[in-house]
C-alpha cells in the first residue's frame, strides 16, 4: 500500500496518516473501503501496532476514518460542508505555505499552477 521512510525525521504515525490522506484524497481508496487492521498494517509495516493505532485514532478524530465495532475501520465518506473554523484554519496553513514559497524564491504562478493542477487531479466527474 505505502512505505515507511525509517530515516525520515517524521514519526511514523505521522507519515501513516499523510500516506493514508494522499491515497483518500487521490482517490485510490473510496469511500467505504475497508482499512487493514492495525495489526495487518503494522506486520506489513514491520512497525509496533501501538503506532498505527496511533494513527488510526489521529484519522478517525480528523473524519477520514470511522470504525465499526467487531468489523474494523473503513474510509469514511466527505463531508457535506467542512465546519467554518476548519476550512479557515486550512486557507490560512495555504497562504503560509505559499507566503513561504514566494519567500523563498517560487514565483507566484508556478504555486498556482500547483494548486490548478491539484484541482485537476481530484475531479470527481
Amino acid at each position: 500500500m505505502f512505505q515507511i521512510d525509517l530515516k525520515n525525521r517524521k514519526p511514523i504515525y505521522e507519515q501513516v496518516i499523510e500516506s493514508f490522506k494522499n491515497l483518500i484524497l487521490s482517490g485510490e481508496l473510496n469511500e467505504a473501503s475497508r482499512v487493514p487492521s492495525v495489526r495487518d498494517m503494522a506486520k506489513a509495516l514491520g512497525v509496533n501496532p501501538n503506532t498505527i493505532q496511533k494513527a488510526y485514532r489521529e484519522l478517525e478524530a480528523q473524519k477520514y476514518f470511522y470504525t465499526v465495532i467487531g468489523q474494523g475501520s473503513f474510509i469514511a465518506a466527505p463531508p457535506e460542508s467542512a465546519a467554518g473554523k476548519e476550512v479557515s484554519a486550512l486557507y490560512e496553513a495555504l497562504a503560509g505555505n505559499a507566503r513561504e514559497l514566494i519567500f523563498r524564491g517560487e514565483n507566484f504562478n508556478a504555486i498556482l499552477n500547483f494548486i490548478k493542477n491539484m484541482e485537476g487531479s481530484n475531479d470527481k466527474n
